[in-house]
């Protein structure tokens, strides 16, 4: 390990016995044998912490900075792995930290753009409209006065990025290996996410593609308008989008005073969520109050929505996005069985579940749900009960559906602030019934063969000479099929790191429990207030960097 992750290491530690989590290194299987060293630790010997688990999670994570925020609240939308008390309190991570120097911005945009900010400006503010840990947002004028925000990517961020995540993965890799939760938790699987995530959100040319997609999808719409990017002033560190004006979507009284019907657009946000997932299939995936605005009626007397913030969006394939209409379908029948058999011929669970005692387990969780009006029923929170349920049969849940369960919740829960009596499954089921219309039906087929007849027609004379030379191989026994299987090369590997693992973990143990003893020893002569010895810093030093490098070092 490198000088500056050690380093890190050492501050996450502190951070976590800060906040009472010592017991989550003793947890690992190599150094479960020394658990009881913990109490022999100063810090351990005044009580247990004010807080509750969930909280302190939490306080953690915002001890540790801005990148470690962000993976929080990525962290807070897998409600199939975490519990509902952890995942609620990750919710709470606010993404606000303090904004670098407006000077420095100007600088940024003028390296961008090769020119100076009043050549491509009317009017630029330093002072930040906002400021979050990717980047922060100013507002300008173009030179012809058009209104537009200005969003800046934090300098040197990069870097400082690719070393976090780098530590999480070596962190995430080791949990995996020696604590007990770690494979159940998937967490190299949701640092990997995270990684994408937030590299993704890093480039502005990306996010302005998105936003560019989503208005290209909406150009016709009435209920929802997307502001326009300026290409020729976006970069990959700086994007400059149109301006969008209008009232928070959570203040009722401020849109009852305009004159809104809050239920008209409780129902319109619905039908906007469920036309991007169903009819364009490139959903905005980081909806919340912050990122939707309701723009007051135009002359044709409309209310619209808009949105803003591209950074994070979805997208399901053509087979997720069929199978999970006909899950919808299904349980709007209360067809249990039914649902049992998609997620098994959809290859979200294993083929060797039995659909049975899957159906059983889909009961319990839907019959208690179902059992009241169909107006009350909330469709997040059916997903994130079926995804828990669904762990127990090994189902794999994909980052996609993640995403919609996440944002399909959010929507969900502004709307029904916005109008209580708000029926989704009502609102929903127009969208559902078009794209089974149009995917499934007749005309899916009858379109499918259209855009496939050239393709077919080219292939065609080949096809006698390639089954002849397939049933050639098979009769001759030329055919052969290749597999492979990675863990039987990893176990030399591994036999050989055991030896100096175990080796490594008894001295640094050694190490530790001498600097524990010593301790003991001096404040028995001395009071608790006096300085540390430093022969005891210099073993507890030396015995937590062995335990960190026999738990984190190279594997080679």
């Amino acid at each position: 390990m490198k000088l500056r992750d050690i380093y890190r290491v050492l501050v996450i530690q502190r951070v976590l016995i800060r906040h009472g989590f010592d017991d989550i290194i003793f947890s690992m299987s190599v150094l479960r044998p020394f658990r009881s060293m913990r109490y022999l630790f100063p810090w351990n010997w005044f009580g247990k912490q004010k807080n509750n688990r969930a909280k302190r999670i939490r306080l953690v994570f915002e001890e540790l900075g801005p990148i470690f925020i962000k993976f929080g609240q990525i962290l807070s939308t897998r409600r199939d792995l975490l519990s509902d008390d952890i995942a609620g309190e990750l919710q709470k991570l606010q993404d606000h930290v303090p904004p670098f120097p407006g000077e420095m911005a100007v600088e940024i945009i003028e390296k961008a753009y090769g020119q100076s900010v009043d050549q491509a400006f009317l009017e630029f503010d330093v002072k930040p409209l906002a400021s979050a840990s990717i980047a922060q947002v100013h507002s300008a004028k173009l030179l012809d006065g058009t209104d537009v925000v200005v969003k800046i990517v934090r300098p040197n961020l990069k870097k400082a990025i690719e070393q976090d995540i780098a530590l999480m993965h070596k962190l995430a890799d080791a949990a995996e290996k020696y604590w007990a939760s770690g494979k159940r938790l998937k967490l190299s699987l949701v640092v990997s996410e995270f990684e994408k995530t937030i590299l993704d959100e890093l480039d502005m040319m990306r996010e302005a593609s998105n936003a560019a997609q989503i208005r290209r999808n909406h150009e016709e719409s009435k209920i929802l308008y997307v502001p326009k990017v300026y290409w020729d002033l976006t970069r990959s560190n700086v994007l400059v989008i149109e301006r969008v004006n209008g009232l928070n979507v959570m203040h009722r009284d401020d849109l009852l005073a305009a004159g809104a019907d809050l239920k008209i657009l409780a129902e319109q946000g619905i039908e906007i969520f469920f036309s991007q997932v169903f009819r364009d299939n490139f959903f905005h995936a980081d909806v919340h109050p912050g990122n939707l605005f309701v723009i007051p009626k135009d002359e044709d007397g409309d209310w619209r929505y808009a949105l803003v913030d591209f950074g994070i969006m979805g997208a399901l394939s053509d087979f997720d996005q069929r199978y999970l209409a006909e899950n919808f379908s299904a349980f709007l029948s209360k067809d249990y069985r039914r649902v049992a058999q998609l997620h098994v011929e959809s290859g979200w669970v294993p083929d060797t579940t039995r659909v049975e005692e899957f159906e059983f387990a889909i009961r319990a969780v839907c019959e208690p749900i179902f059992d009241r009006p169909l107006k009350d029923v909330s469709v997040g929170d059916l997903l994130l009960r079926l995804f828990q349920t669904a762990q127990r049969f090994e189902m794999e849940v994909l980052p996609q559906l993640l995403l919609l369960q996440k944002t399909l919740m959010n929507i969900e829960g502004m709307g029904r602030e916005l109008y209580p009596e708000l029926d989704l499954w009502a609102t929903a089921k127009p969208s559902l019934e078009l794209f089974m219309k149009e995917r499934v039906g007749f005309e899916s087929i009858n379109r499918g063969m259209k855009e496939n007849t050239p393709r077919w027609a080219a292939q065609l004379p080949a096809l006698p000479l390639a089954l002849l030379d397939l049933l050639d191989q098979m009769r001759t026994g030329r055919m052969r099929i290749k597999t492979s299987d990675p863990q039987l090369i990893n176990i030399r590997k591994e036999i050989k790191v055991l030896r100096r693992t175990i080796t490594l973990v008894i001295i640094g143990v050694g190490f530790m429990i001498s600097a524990a003893v010593l301790y003991g020893l001096h404040t028995s002569s001395f009071p608790l207030s006096s300085p540390v010895p430093r022969e005891t810093l210099i073993l507890g030093s030396a015995g937590f960097a062995s335990l960190m490098y026999a738990i984190f070092g190279r594997k080679e």
